[in-house]
């Protein structure tokens, strides 16, 4: 069905691509292209599975079959039904089409869908006299055609259902942090299980388990019930499964990872969430408020989605972002901490100044992820010393 190699388009979260660019790069692929919320670049069908399998920050994988120009829905029809449908599906496979389209030329995305299934149906009709069946539930083979004004792509999704969903997670809170961001966050900000790492408003515990995961170099497909390939004709079970089986990667980890969060309601999901990742022993979370945590006792790594006010409510939000900066600054000092939100102007009120902004999308919501050196005292007199070692080095 594949070639030995072909090119894949890996989606992802706006701000990630660079992130998901080197993670490609350590799996091996080739050719790699920085696209918007997106990587392009070259694999085989074995890097194929891999990169479905252990990729942190991709959200989906597609196959690109067909790239055609078209103007209206006749000619989207036309060059789908040429393709030749039996080297990718039978007639008792179910097939589900999404579309995204950027075009003057076409305004209705459920409408290409429905003229791309017709192609589809036409092509096994005329031949065999039967029609294979639409299944938007459960799929045997997951189709993505992609419109950019007249320029066309037809792919196959390797993926099925979205790898943000890992499959450890049991239940949620009102406002969980998609898993494929938590882990680009905490990619973005160099951490890789080098020392403790604390999120004190962990919420349903999104940030510590991936957190865990990239300490411990666990795969994060390794929870998924099933992968999009794995229904293909061409699926090597055989290739899969070695791949599935290969632990080889994995590394202790000697650190702590550390939660907390006011609700308890919230440390029960995130308790259940750790148990169900098997993450018990790496991981410990209690119900307590921010300005309650006491200064840690080793060098710690702090990533924290607070409250933008968008879905959670709370009452004072300046006043919450106003603790959260006294609290860095007093308790954390001499460590680093990145904290996420929409709410720029909450973020000013920390009285913190950033050493980095990185523009983030959460869901919908524009956001920035900005990373704080924190320091005891005056940051004129940190910077002062820290200007002091460059000049004299050991």
């Amino acid at each position: 069905m594949l070639p030995k190699q072909f090119d894949i388009i890996v989606k992802t979260f706006q701000g990630l691509e660079e992130v998901l660019a080197r993670e490609l790069t350590n799996l091996g692929a080739n050719n790699i292209e920085i696209q918007r919320r997106a990587v392009r670049c070259s694999v085989n069908k074995s890097l194929l599975y891999k990169a479905n399998f252990w990729l942190r920050t991709a959200s989906r994988i597609l196959v690109p079959i067909a790239t055609f120009k078209a103007e209206n829905h006749n000619q989207i029809y036309d060059a789908v039904k040429a393709i030749p449908w039996n080297e990718y599906m039978t007639l008792e496979t179910t097939f589900a089409i999404d579309s995204t389209v950027y075009s003057d030329h076409f305004h209705h995305s459920q409408f290409v869908s429905h003229r791309v299934k017709d192609a589809i149906v036409d092509y096994f009709q005329e031949r065999y006299h039967q029609r294979p069946s639409v299944d938007i539930k459960e799929p045997g083979l997951y189709l993505n055609i992609h419109i950019a004004q007249q320029t066309c792509t037809l792919s196959l999704d390797s993926s099925g259902e979205s790898l943000h969903k890992r499959g450890y997670r049991s239940e949620q809170t009102e406002a969980p942090l998609n898993e494929a961001l938590a882990a680009g966050m905490i990619l973005l900000s160099g951490w890789h299980g080098e020392s403790d790492f604390i999120d004190p408003m962990c919420g349903s515990g999104t940030l510590l388990i991936e957190a865990a995961l990239i300490a411990l170099n666990i795969a994060p497909g390794v929870y998924r019930h099933q992968f999009g390939f794995e229904r293909w004709l061409d699926f090597d079970e055989e290739l899969f499964n070695e791949i599935y089986n290969d632990d080889s990667q994995e590394r202790p980890f000697y650190h702590h990872i550390y939660g907390g969060d006011q609700s308890f309601r919230a440390i029960h999901i995130a308790e259940n969430n750790i148990k169900s990742a098997g993450l018990t022993n790496y991981i410990h979370v209690e119900t307590k408020t921010m300005e309650t945590w006491q200064p840690p006792s080793e060098q710690a790594m702090i990533v924290c989605n607070p409250p933008y006010g968008e879905r959670l409510l709370t009452k004072d939000l300046l006043g919450l972002y106003n603790m959260i900066g006294k609290t860095l600054k007093h308790t954390f000092a001499g460590n680093n901490a990145w904290i996420i939100s929409s709410n720029l102007e909450c973020l000013d009120h920390m009285g913190l100044r950033p050493n980095q902004r990185i523009k983030l999308m959460n869901g919908a919501l524009s956001c920035e992820f900005r990373h704080y050196e924190l320091f005891a005292g005056k940051r004129s007199h940190f910077l002062a010393k820290t200007h002091q070692s460059s000049e004299n080095p050991e």
